[in-house]
């Protein structure tokens, strides 16, 4: 067994007195003692974590166990509630991956995680860095796990001035070459919370890391320059309509996206036919049924590929009068799979249908 480096020490001694406390982890060091964190927790935790904080992850999280407190619930849990709990996480594929990544651990493995990356990443949903990830901290395999936080201390440590995503490579070389045989999980978290607490993208705080002595960007003075990354391209914008229908007893029209695509499986308000790379109809003579629809405002939405620009129309109607989709009473709304944009639209026609979004 190789000798640890100094880097590799540092950063366990330091996340043993600084780790942050979340409740999928087990205590520090505790795999050395064959204690091992649940890989359900692990690979639950991983999936909401993507393209998420750890605050806005921590109520659905505890949500989802005490839906589901076990992968075989979730994998036979109906998948309009699996997407209902997920609303307001976004990045809805995640949803769905989730779902069927369950279901195959369920039936394929017998409600268990295989504990290789190469098992785990034959799994519907999980790539290169989930599979590394759950094989760390949930198996204790020396996986070298790379996510932002990740790449931003290991660029600055070693200077790497080749933009992203094209060091990624050289990148994971120098986290394989310092991941250890022993506590392999507790270094990726160790590196992750250096990331997410002290080597932040703004303001490092470089005086108090663990690993300052061998960081080459601080030698130079320069720490914020890495990671060093391609230009951004400007996001396009794209525009649409949603329709806000209400009838007399206080229940609003909704319908189910179809599953494959932007926001795939959720609930929605009628919209004209927008999509990343073309516009819908803006006016309402695109609405879902002839009345009289008044606009009432518009509302924007930032999604990771493109700006969404929704003009919004609201109508009250005496009954129900439209079948595609179904009439949902309003003070039920909280309880549906309706993802931010939407419930944007609703809250622009009906300001006080949501407590907050």
């Amino acid at each position: 067994m190789q000798p640890l480096s100094p880097i590799t020490l540092a950063l366990l001694a330091w996340y043993d007195r600084h780790h942050r406390e979340l409740p999928w982890r087990i205590t520090p060091g505790a795999q050395t003692n064959g204690m091992r964190a649940d890989p359900y927790h692990v690979w639950l935790s991983e999936v909401m974590l993507q393209q998420t904080t750890v605050q806005a992850v921590k109520p659905y999280f505890a949500k989802f166990l005490a839906l589901w407190p076990s992968v075989n619930d979730l994998a036979a849990a109906p998948v309009e509630d699996v997407m209902a709990a997920w609303a307001g996480l976004g990045y809805y594929a995640r949803a769905r991956n989730l779902k069927k990544c369950a279901e195959a651990v369920a039936t394929d493995h017998a409600g268990t995680f295989p504990d290789t990356e190469e098992g785990l990443r034959a799994l519907p949903g999980i790539g290169d860095y989930t599979s590394a990830a759950v094989a760390a901290i949930a198996f204790n395999r020396p996986s070298a796990v790379m996510d932002g936080n990740v790449e931003r201390v290991i660029s600055r440590l070693y200077a790497i001035s080749d933009p992203l995503p094209g060091s990624k490579p050289a990148m994971k070389t120098r986290v394989k070459a310092l991941t250890p045989d022993t506590r392999p999980g507790d270094f990726a978290q160790g590196m992750m919370d250096l990331g997410a607490t002290i080597c932040t993208p703004k303001r490092p705080a470089c005086a108090l890391c663990p690993l300052n002595a061998h960081c080459l960007a601080l030698t130079d003075h320069e720490p914020e320059r890495f990671p060093v990354k391609a230009a951004k391209k400007e996001k396009p914008v794209r525009k649409g309509a949603a329709f806000v229908a209400v009838n007399r007893e206080g229940e609003i029209l909704l319908r189910r996206r179809i599953t494959s695509g932007l926001l795939g499986g959720m609930t929605e308000v009628p919209t004209t036919a927008w999509t990343s790379r073309m516009d819908g109809g803006t006016g309402a003579d695109h609405a879902p049924f002839p009345a009289g629809w008044q606009e009432c405002g518009a509302i924007t939405h930032v999604f990771t590929h493109f700006e969404l620009h929704l003009s919004v129309y609201r109508v009250q109607v005496e009954d129900r009068c439209c079948d595609d989709g179904w009439w949902e009473p309003v003070t039920n709304l909280e309880a549906q799979a309706l993802p931010t944009v939407m419930k944007k639209a609703i809250a622009q026609a009906i300001p006080l249908a949501f407590k907050s979004i």
